[in-house]
């Protein structure tokens, strides 16, 4: 349509967070916001429409019950890894009463509750927020400390609470440094135990910190991919969705447009001939209904992507419409030098140009040139407005279409001293 004040309105979407994390043997599937990723949600206001509900599925396992489960399941066999612990806590136990012994136990506990609780609450959907590093510093620091104290008494067999350090650390930071903290252990657990009298090196242990580490933090960082994809191809699918919607209401302007344009202007003609000219009037309002009719049918096709735009039916059409409107119009008999790759384009070209010339120019004359590369609507009514006018949803509709055809749309004075509107494929491909 000619430009106007109205700006084409877009989806609004909803979106909320999703992350990655899970406990080191299982991982929930509620998306959360640790790493800021983001998925798409369907906008209330119009139930059914985009959004995750428009292409997941809820049997799937993105399914509110799996997501249920899991939220649970996965931070509980994360702390089962506390189990591991019942080694230096029998070291502990057994030793001589006094304490050392005493200080080796709360420390061991402390260490398990430490670890219990990184994984039940800054983990997977738990967590809402990226930790501060002076946090992170302040917990990994705490369970060093946890596992100093807890060697007091059981030696060498304390340094086992590090592996719990380093997997609390690829929880925590979530990034490269965690396997850094895991190389700075890999050396306490060589080192300390050959310069302590009295310690045995332990060199199995140094096998388990690297695999544990390395094993936890492929496996989030392989979670975090997998929710990225997840979140990239729901994001897709919502563009898929939207864009569709885009279609359908650009289709609808289109083609309501014109068709309630024509359909006024035979109406108002039925009502001025109705007592001069009765015959005259019945068949303008024959011609209304199989207008009404033709918009229905084309609504609908519209809708389910089966409606076909012809440029010998625009034609047609126009010169119908403007016959109506008392127009003098210069329309084109053929479209035979027009390539066929062209031709819907024209026709939705035509469509738009018929409805500026009716709705908005007050035109007494109007001209239709088409060559094999342009066509060109004429008018001598109302010229274009400024240069900082918003071009209308019909405009901006016909520019999407022509700029898939690799065309261009443009609109100028016309020399008949009205409005013009040409659709050229010259300087567009």
């Amino acid at each position: 349509m000619r430009p106007t004040d109205r700006r084409p309105t877009t989806v609004d979407a909803v979106r909320r967070e999703a992350g990655a994390g899970g406990g080191p043997s299982a991982v929930s599937t509620q998306p959360d916001a640790g790493d800021g990723t983001q998925v798409e949600q369907p906008d209330e206001r119009y139930p059914g429409w985009g959004g995750r509900a428009a292409y997941v599925d809820d049997d799937g396992d993105g399914s509110p019950r799996v997501r249920q489960v899991m939220r649970v399941v996965g931070p509980m066999m994360g702390v089962v890894w506390v189990v591991f612990l019942i080694q230096p806590w029998s070291v502990a136990w057994n030793s001589p009463p006094g304490p050392a012994r005493t200080i080796s136990l709360l420390a061991i506990a402390g260490l398990a509750a430490s670890f219990a609780w990184v994984v039940l609450a800054r983990v997977g959907p738990n967590r809402q927020h990226q930790d501060s590093q002076r946090f992170v510093a302040l917990v990994l620091g705490g369970q060093l400390v946890l596992v100093g104290l807890s060697c007091l008494a059981t030696q060498e067999h304390g340094l086992s609470g590090i592996v719990f350090v380093c997997v609390s650390g690829v929880f925590l930071l979530r990034d490269p440094r965690a396997l850094l903290l895991a190389a700075v252990a890999a050396v306490v657990v060589v080192v300390v135990p050959r310069l302590v009298p009295g310690w045995e090196t332990n060199d199995q242990l140094l096998i388990s910190v690297i695999l544990a580490t390395v094993a936890v933090y492929g496996f989030t960082q392989l979670v975090r991919r997998n929710r990225q994809l997840r979140v990239a191809q729901a994001e897709v699918a919502a563009l898929a969705v939207e864009r569709e919607r885009e279609r359908i209401a650009r289709d609808m302007h289109d083609v309501l447009g014109h068709s309630l344009t024509v359909i006024a202007i035979k109406a108002e003609l039925a009502g001025k001939v109705f007592d001069l000219d009765p015959d005259r009037s019945r068949a303008e309002i024959a011609e209304v209904q199989a207008l009404a009719r033709t918009a229905l049918a084309d609504v609908r096709g519209m809708v389910t992507a089966t409606r076909e735009m012809t440029l010998a039916g625009e034609l047609m059409g126009a010169r119908h419409a403007f016959d109506a409107a008392g127009v003098e119009a210069e329309v084109p008999g053929t479209i035979d030098e027009v390539p066929a790759d062209l031709r819907e384009l024209f026709a939705w070209a035509l469509r738009e140009g018929t409805t500026n010339v009716l709705r908005h120019s007050a035109a007494t004359r109007v001209r239709v040139t088409m060559t094999s590369d342009t066509l060109t609507v004429d008018d001598d009514g109302h010229g274009p407005a400024g240069t900082d006018a918003v071009p209308g949803n019909g405009l901006v509709g016909l520019t999407e279409r022509a700029r898939a055809a690799r065309a261009r749309v443009a609109v100028s004075a016309s020399p008949l001293g009205g409005y013009r509107l040409l659709v050229t494929t010259k300087g567009a491909r």
